[in-house]
C-alpha cells in the first residue's frame, strides 16, 4: 500500500481561481505515485515533494515567500521520518532558496533538530547550499493576492497566511511528513510559528504522519500533529482526532487545516478556512486535487 497527501496552504480565498495550483499539485501528486511505485521511500519523497512546492513560486513558502514587516523573507520548514522520528527543522532561515533541504541537512549533519536565523543561514552556506543572488527577483510573493490586511497588522485573528507540505506511506510500510512557510503575511521579524516546531506543525511516527496548515500561534497552543498522532494511537479514528484538535482551534478564534494519513492508508484532508489546497491518493485511487 501506498498513499500520499500534500497542501498548498489553508489561505486559499473564495472567489479565487486556483486552477494552476490545482494542477500544480497534481502534477507533484502524480510524480510523487511514480517515484513510490519505483521503490522510492516515503522520507525521500516528502523532502522532493516539498521541495518542488516551494520551487514552484504558487504558495506561500520558499520562491512564493512574502517578507516579514520589515521587508525580509524568512522561511520555516520542518521534516520527519516516522520509522525512527529523525527530524530536523530551520526557521527564520534567510537568503536560501529550499529551506526543507536546510531542515534535512540539519538532521543528517549535525546533532540537533533546529537551527534558528543566522545560525541556520550561516549552516546552509558552510552545508554548500547555493544563496539566492537576487532576492527582489527571485520570489513571486505568492501570497499577496491573499493577504487580508495590511502589512504589520499583528491582529492574531485575522492573519493570513499559508503554507506547504507532504505526508507520505511507501510501500516499506513507512511514514514521513515535511512542512515549509513564510509564514503568516506581515508578521513581527524573528516570529516562529508551528511549521518548523516538531509536534506542532509536523509529525510523523510508525502509526500517523501529519503535516499542519494555518494561524501557526493556534496550533502550537495545542500541539496539533502530535496530538492528532497520540489520539489516534489511543484508539481515536483519524478523522475524529482531526476534528477535535480544528475544533479546539476554531474555539480559541484560529482557522487553518491539516493532511494526515496512517500506517493503513487511510487519508483525510479536513480544514476551517474558506479554502484549502490540496491534493492526495491512497493506493491506485484517482489523485483528487482541489482547493475548496
Amino acid at each position: 500500500m501506498i498513499a500520499l497527501a500534500l497542501h498548498g496552504g489553508a489561505g486559499a480565498k473564495a472567489g479565487r481561481d486556483y486552477s494552476t495550483e490545482i494542477d500544480n499539485m497534481r502534477e507533484i501528486a502524480q510524480f510523487a505515485r511514480d517515484s513510490l511505485l519505483n521503490g522510492a521511500k516515503a522520507f525521500d519523497v516528502v523532502t522532493e515533494v516539498v521541495r518542488q512546492l516551494e520551487d514552484s513560486g504558487l504558495y506561500v513558502a520558499g520562491k512564493g515567500a512574502s517578507p516579514n514587516a520589515a521587508g525580509f523573507y524568512e522561511l520555516d520548514a520542518s521534516l520527519m521520518n516516522g520509522a525512527d522520528r529523525a527530524c530536523g527543522a530551520v526557521t527564520a532561515l534567510q537568503g536560501f532558496a529550499n529551506p526543507v533541504l536546510v531542515a534535512r541537512a540539519v538532521m543528517e549533519k549535525t546533532p540537533h533538530v533546529m537551527l534558528a536565523g543566522d545560525g541556520a543561514s550561516l549552516f546552509a552556506h558552510e552545508q554548500g547550499f547555493e544563496p539566492i543572488a537576487d532576492e527582489a527577483e527571485y520570489f513571486t510573493r505568492a501570497g499577496r493576492f491573499e493577504s487580508n490586511h495590511p502589512p504589520g497588522t499583528l491582529d492574531s485573528s485575522s492573519l493570513a497566511h499559508g503554507t506547504v507540505g507532504c505526508v507520505c506511506l511507501d510501500s516499506y510500510g513507512h511514514l514521513a511528513a515535511a512542512t515549509s512557510t513564510a509564514g503568516v503575511f506581515g508578521k513581527l521579524p524573528g516570529r516562529v510559528g508551528d511549521t518548523p516546531i516538531i509536534g506542532a506543525g509536523t509529525w510523523a511516527d510508525g502509526q500517523t504522519a501529519v503535516s499542519c496548515t494555518g494561524q501557526g500561534e493556534y496550533f502550537i497552543r495545542v500541539n496539533a500533529s502530535a496530538q492528532l498522532a497520540f489520539r489516534h494511537a489511543g484508539g481515536q479514528a483519524l478523522g475524529e482526532a482531526a476534528d477535535a484538535i480544528l475544533q479546539q482551534i476554531v474555539d480559541m478564534g484560529g482557522e487553518g487545516g491539516l493532511i494526515a494519513l496512517n500506517a493503513k492508508g487511510e487519508v483525510i484532508a479536513p480544514f476551517r478556512s474558506q479554502g484549502m489546497k490540496r491534493a492526495w491518493f491512497s493506493g491506485d485511487s484517482e489523485i483528487v486535487s482541489e482547493a475548496f
